[in-house]
């Protein structure tokens, strides 16, 4: 079985076409729901992060940096969303409100090694059961490539129910740019799944009506 980008790509258009238009740019989200899959075993529960061939226009995901030496310098000077050093972790110690705040701020965090304890004992409680937890990246990386790989992504979870629900695209995007990015998620998904667990696989603009389509033709 493989993926039909045609299929999609013609999804993507209905989607397009059926939705109103609105004064604000909406985005198209895909939904795959799962069949005979059962979300209490732990194993098929999943959370990772997509690199999409295309970037979403618009809302551009935002990334923490928490880092320690020459990292904190090199954080900046590649305009990470924000740089927190040590001194600013421990500062945060026992503040659960400015933990929350920072939580939802930003879409991913990244660290040095050095600091994933402290970040554990300081965050992990609130990171955590959000999926946010950092990305551990070595002193010695590129972190302009990490930052900019990160803004280019979408995390895709299944969580406590037998689906995955995630932004593929803008309107104002070529529907063959969208179509590309959803066979990205679906590629990853289906190293995961096995093909015939995939239920109802369906894309929409934000006020539209979702687009029941089949992603997978025989080879």
């Amino acid at each position: 079985m493989s993926l039909d980008i045609n299929a999609v790509m013609r999804a993507v258009e209905e989607a397009k076409a059926k939705a109103k238009k609105r004064r604000f740019k909406q985005s198209y989200e895909l939904i795959v729901r799962f069949r005979d899959f059962d979300v209490k075993n732990q194993n098929n529960r999943f959370n990772v992060t997509v690199v999409l061939p295309h970037p979403l226009q618009g809302k551009t995901p935002k990334v923490c940096v928490m880092a320690t030496g020459a990292m904190v310098l090199a954080a900046k000077e590649a305009n990470a969303d924000a740089v927190l050093t040590r001194e600013d972790i421990e500062k945060l110690a026992g503040n659960k409100k400015e933990i929350r705040k920072l939580a939802q701020s930003y879409d991913y965090f990244v660290a040095t090694p050095d600091l994933m304890v402290l970040i554990g004992r300081v965050m992990g409680q609130i990171l955590g059961p959000r999926n946010k937890m950092p990305e551990v990246v070595q002193p010695n990386a590129d972190i302009k490539a990490v930052i900019e790989r990160l803004r280019r992504s979408v995390r895709v979870r299944v969580k406590d129910q037998p689906q995955i629900m995630c932004r593929v695209g803008t309107e104002d995007m070529d529907s063959k740019q969208v179509a590309e990015n959803i066979v990205a998620v679906l590629e990853e998904v289906l190293k995961r799944v096995r093909p015939e667990q995939l239920g109802e696989v369906s894309v929409k603009l934000t006020m539209g009506p979702p687009i029941t389509f089949s992603p997978l033709q025989q080879k």
